[in-house]
């Protein structure tokens, strides 16, 4: 955007990469300690995976979670640059040792269950399950940096202190506002977002840490159908014992959402799904030529469901529409 510029932008757009590539909530993301970043690959080496404690899940149960290498890199980058140098200036300026808590790690095992050990500012020793740490807890963790004790808390402020997942709102809010002072005229935004008529509403993106989450919900649904459909060429039968050996691609997200049912999975993510699935079976029923019968990319069917279905934005057709 001409004549801004960020503080925090790699920070921001960081944080924004490894929920689109995970699919965690605002809390399970925001959570994260610099220790919890995964690195270890998967077989083919474009995804990592990690952990998520159960503690700052909605179900209080821990589970596993996937994030591309890409992300994961943009994320170690930030931790490089923006992170490092907030964190020097706060140990510069002595704000950690104004704190009121802190407990610097003394020990994380490794294991099915990782406990973490500490000392506070007292010398008081303590130890807990890493994964029953809430997120207020988890601010208080501090490492033994190279000038002094750091925060352990992945995502930091300007001043260098953990930035609480709450506060992610703000960030994604004040974004939406840059984009709507660009692309809307002033009489638009004068008027509230909810009642402005879809049209205004469609001229200008607006994004939520959830639907972040949504966006790889779908992405994965979308991929795993046509995956299942076309590319494998499974015939009925087929696809019965595929989904019987890995799981139908509904139990296979919901598990990756860390949904406790299904069901709730559906109530999310069925309508679009369900209406692709419609159109292939009106187009199977119809003749068509041999460039109509082509499989159609990702992209263009991700562009076709922003334009027919609900609720669903295509940034690229945004931007274009406003040139």
């Amino acid at each position: 955007m001409p004549g801004w510029e960020s503080r925090t932008e790699l920070r921001n757009t960081s944080f924004v990469q490894l929920l689109l590539s995970s699919g965690l909530r605002r809390q399970e993301g925001g959570s994260l300690l610099t220790f919890e970043l995964p690195s270890q690959r998967l077989r083919f080496g474009r995804y990592c995976h990690g952990r998520v404690a159960a503690a700052v899940t909605r179900s209080k149960q821990s589970r596993v979670f996937y994030v591309s290498v890409d992300a994961v890199g943009q994320v170690e980058a930030y931790i490089e640059s923006e992170r490092a140098w907030a964190v020097q200036r706060a140990q510069a300026e002595g704000r950690y040792e104004r704190l009121p808590m802190m407990w610097l790690v003394t020990k994380v095992t490794r294991g099915l269950r990782p406990r973490v050990e500490w000392v506070d500012a007292d010398g008081v020793v303590g130890e807990q399950e890493l994964s029953r740490l809430g997120w207020r807890e988890r601010q208080w963790l501090f490492l033994e940096g190279p000038e002094g004790p750091e925060p352990a808390w992945l995502w930091l402020t300007e001043q260098g202190l953990p930035m609480a997942p709450d506060r992610w709102n703000g960030v994604f809010r004040a974004a939406n506002l840059r984009c709507e002072n660009v692309l809307l005229t002033a009489e638009e935004r004068e008027i509230e977002r909810d009642f402005r008529l879809a049209e205004v509403r469609g001229k200008s993106p607006y994004a939520t840490p959830h639907a972040a989450r949504h966006s790889m919900a779908l992405y994965m649904l979308v991929l795993l159908n046509k995956l299942v459909e076309t590319r494998y060429g499974l015939s009925a039968v087929d696809r019965r014992d595929f989904a019987m050996l890995f799981g139908d691609p509904w139990w296979l997200v919901k598990t990756l959402l860390g949904h406790a049912d299904v069901e709730v999975t559906k109530r999310h993510y069925l309508s679009p799904v369900t209406h692709l699935q419609l159109e292939s079976i009106l187009a199977a029923a119809e003749p068509a030529d041999e460039e109509e019968q082509q499989v159609e990319d990702l992209d263009g069917v991700f562009t076709r469901l922003a334009r027919e279905s609900e609720g669903i934005q295509d940034i690229d057709a945004i931007l274009e529409a406003t040139r």
